[in-house]
């Protein structure tokens, strides 16, 4: 448990590494901008807007690709733990007997089922009824012979047939 806390907290830091150059910097450019603006008296809101555009992109551009080697390690960290380390740690893997002994579902499962004999009499009941969309009617209809099965020819070979 606490293997996979600390992968979290290495993937809050790592949002927070990649995501905080660009609000700093958003948040001095409508600074400067602000101050700017109040100094000169001139409230146009897309002159806040597009330096603060240009510079976050500008961020994103030079910062880029260590904000995908960031995410790119942090992927790989645990893809490896998923498929190596938790695996192998024994409080996390299930023994191999462990439904043997257990019903995980037993307290759900509170339907009952018919009988086999009530339920061959249901299917030859329902076998002499005609199916949907034939023509003819339920007492001239009757069910296709079912073809004897017979050894195969590998089958006829083993036995010496």
């Amino acid at each position: 448990m606490e293997l996979m806390m600390e992968y979290m907290a290495r993937g809050f830091m790592t949002m927070l590494s990649i995501s905080m150059p660009c609000v700093l910097t958003a948040a001095s450019v409508g600074l400067i901008v602000g101050i700017l603006q109040a100094v000169t008296q001139v409230q146009e809101q897309t002159i806040a807007a597009a330096p603060k555009i240009l510079s976050v992109f500008l961020v994103i551009t030079i910062g880029g690709y260590g904000f995908v080697r960031l995410l790119s390690n942090l992927t790989t960290d645990g893809f490896a733990m998923a498929f190596n380390v938790i695996p192998k740690n024994d409080e996390f893997v299930l023994p191999s007997d462990y439904y043997k002994y257990t019903r995980p579902f037993a307290g759900e499962m509170n339907d009952k089922i018919a009988e086999p004999t009530n339920l061959r009499d249901k299917m030859k009941k329902s076998s002499r009824i005609a199916p949907t969309g034939s023509q003819q009617t339920p007492d001239r209809w009757t069910p296709s012979p079912t073809p004897e099965q017979s050894a195969s020819l590998l089958e006829r070979l083993k036995l010496g047939r």
